[in-house]
């Protein structure tokens, strides 16, 4: 019951996080995208029991990092959206090369947490290249389905519109996701899709609230910048 508690409380930090991001401006919101995406690479590996089902901890970061996409876009126009998944590709890759040349140096008699770094970076290479790859499709692929239901509905139903986009990107993640990094190494790759995607249907739910709450607070804040 501890984990499901947690896990409530990480979806609400998260989502908390992006709309004071929001509320901060265009580039807070860049930067907390980045950041989520660094954070999902670096827990990944992190496996935790959830309602029964054994998942990895940092689906709640690739939501967040979706949502962020959503909400950009949605207060300040699609031509940020395309410099924001630049920038984004940019620092993913800068952390992948950073961290392989943290763990090249030798390290000294007197240092103790090398072997750690080691343990939790060197295994994950395969892992980060398809997390990099498949979030960078993703973002793209949100922004135009995105942009498509803005435009559809005229500007209206923030909520659904942000579900709807979620529910699918984030289908097509675990997909691509799971057979990219996965794929050889579990035993079925397809009970990983389904179990993974339920807990993000979960995280998308919860963060419904506070996608109503964004429209409410921010809309008239950031009207001048809504295109």
């Amino acid at each position: 019951m501890f984990n499901e508690l947690l896990f409530l409380a990480h979806v609400a930090a998260v989502a908390g996080f992006t709309l004071f991001s929001l509320a901060l401006g265009k580039e807070a919101l860049t930067a907390t995208i980045c950041i989520f995406s660094i954070l999902s690479n670096l827990f990944v590996t992190k496996q935790i029991t959830l309602f029964g089902l054994d998942v990895i901890s940092t689906d709640v970061f690739a939501v967040g990092g979706i949502l962020g996409l959503n909400m950009l876009q949605e207060f300040f126009g699609r031509e940020i959206i395309k410099k924001t998944i630049a920038i984004n590709f940019v620092i993913m890759m800068l952390y992948l090369a950073m961290s392989q040349f943290q763990l090249w140096y030798q390290p000294n008699a007197f240092d103790t947490m090398h072997p750690h770094f080691d343990l939790i970076l060197s295994p994950m290479l395969r892992i980060i290249i398809a997390s990099v790859a498949v979030y960078v499709i993703v973002q793209i692929i949100d922004a135009y389905l995105y942009a498509t239901l803005k435009q559809i509905f005229k500007n209206r139903y923030l909520t659904g519109r942000n579900v709807t986009s979620l529910l699918f990107s984030q289908l097509i993640d675990t997909i691509l996701f799971s057979f990219a990094a996965l794929y050889g190494s579990v035993e079925s790759v397809l009970h990983i899709i389904m179990v993974s995607y339920c807990i993000k249907v979960v995280v998308i739910m919860c963060n419904a609230p506070f996608i109503a709450f964004a429209h409410r607070i921010f809309s008239r804040t950031h009207h001048h910048d809504i295109i």
